[in-house]
């Protein structure tokens, strides 16, 4: 692998797991809180973690018995969720087709147990499987929150397929099973699509509200802002046609200057005081996009991620904050075995209504085979998230460098030391020579670093 020299690095490989056949771009899921779930083409699904052997924390990769997969079968898909209080429990849903010799037969498996003290084993719930058929080729398997009677939420499945429909899969309680329900009650907005959707993905948004985005094997982009009352409706809705398939959408709250003195990261606020959500669509061909502000200016504010289609097709996205700053960048993985990293500019003091607004390529690294799928999480349980890139041939754990990360929480702790000193009459005593980048490596990154 190699670095550009843009910038460094801020991650470090500290392990590779090969797989024992190539998985693709549903492949790869997180299990709970400190596991991965990678299914493969061949009907194996690995579980990865990190585990204390001989007083030594070491990646471990081991095969899941998952029930009713055949040898001969080919994963599609894989996705799990905790289940919403007061129930529990983790919940894996994984979508595959048999080769049943004249035709293939498509199916889904919903894996959950209810036994007391078992429902967060994965072992167990491995066993416990309801086996569904399929009337259709499956794609993308997704999970997202639904409200229900009062302020109660419940987690649901969507699964998109090559019918041009995405179904609804809700759990009934009494009967301890998943069903398969009419989407037009609670997702009226992901009807009457006019393609195959190989992506999808759902945002919760401030008073009561959602926004919806879908991207389409024809290269259409829907998006709308959704009302979810007792009677849920579609406020708005946009399209807009792009000329590839559409690999990812993203959607995701970006603040165009940081807030002084404030130790948290709250949601960006647009004009009016409303929260500001931005829309990343990537496709087979085209330069990737970010749609800004979309719930005032729908899909008609974009800016282009520069060079993003000069690596083959971007197959996968992920928008986090990898450098504990509190302002979230753009990874996006290519056909093209790149990792690239952007970060938002706004101009003149960080007006985010200013038309110089843009996204700078930070850095890129180079993999040995096409990207796949990325994930951010704790696998370690230390308080950091690592960077999980699954590749064609296997999964790459990244974690940041000790000694950088140390030098951020130190040079926050500086800043703070400094505004306190500043806004207290009383004397506050130096703080010794640590710091730590903005205040935001105070969150649940900059704790793990002790």
């Amino acid at each position: 692998m190699s670095c550009d020299d843009r910038g460094s690095c801020p991650l470090v490989e500290d392990s590779f797991s090969r797989l024992p056949s190539q998985s693709n771009i549903y492949g790869l899921c997180q299990a709970g809180e400190l596991e991965l779930l990678v299914a493969t083409l061949k009907g194996k699904v690995l579980c990865f973690k990190y585990q204390d052997l001989r007083q030594e924390i070491q990646p471990v990769a081991k095969e899941v018995q998952f029930t009713y997969i055949p040898v001969d079968a080919e994963i599609v898909s894989i996705d799990s969720f905790n289940r919403s209080p007061p129930n529990r429990g983790l919940v894996v849903g994984i979508t595959f087709i048999k080769d049943s010799g004249d035709k293939a037969s498509p199916f889904l498996n919903i894996y959950c147990d209810y036994e007391p003290g078992s429902e967060f084993n994965l072992d167990s719930v491995a066993q416990s499987c309801l086996n569904l058929e399929l009337q259709f080729t499956p794609f993308r398997l997704y999970h997202t929150e639904v409200r229900c009677e009062g302020d109660a939420t419940e987690t649901v499945f969507l699964l998109s397929g090559h019918d041009q429909q995405i179904h609804l899969y809700k759990e009934n309680a009494s009967l301890h099973q998943f069903e398969e329900q009419p989407i037009g009650r609670l997702f009226p907005e992901l009807q009457e699509l006019s393609s195959n959707v190989l992506w999808l993905d759902v945002a919760r948004i401030a008073g009561g509200r959602r926004l919806s985005a879908f991207g389409c094997q024809n290269g259409c982009v829907g998006l709308a802002l959704v009302e979810q009352a007792e009677a849920v409706t579609v406020q708005q809705s946009w399209r807009i046609q792009m000329d590839s398939p559409i690999s990812t959408v993203s959607l995701f709250p970006l603040r165009a200057e940081p807030s002084a003195g404030s130790d948290g990261d709250p949601p960006a606020r647009a004009s009016g005081g409303k929260e500001s959500y931005n829309l990343l669509v990537t496709s087979a061909i085209e330069i990737a996009v970010v749609y800004r502000d979309v719930q005032a200016c729908g899909m008609t504010n974009p800016i282009c991620l520069p060079e993003s289609d000069q690596f083959d097709a971007v197959l996968c996205a992920l928008v986090t904050d990898l450098d504990f700053d509190g302002h979230k960048e753009i990874l996006l993985g290519t056909y093209g075995q790149e990792l690239l990293c952007y970060k938002f500019q706004a101009a003149d003091g960080g007006r985010a209504s200013d038309v110089a607004e843009r996204f700078r390529l930070m850095w890129r690294r180079s993999f040995n085979n096409p990207l796949l799928s990325l994930a951010y999480l704790d696998l370690t349980g230390d308080g950091m998230r690592e960077l999980a890139v699954l590749t064609l041939k296997g999964l790459h754990i990244l974690q940041h460098s000790l000694s950088r990360t140390a030098d951020l929480v130190l040079d926050a702790l500086k800043k703070k030391a400094s505004r306190l000193n500043a806004d207290s009459a009383a004397p506050v005593l130096p703080v010794p020579n640590c710091g730590d980048g903005e205040d935001e490596a105070g969150d649940e990154q900059g704790a793990a670093v002790s």
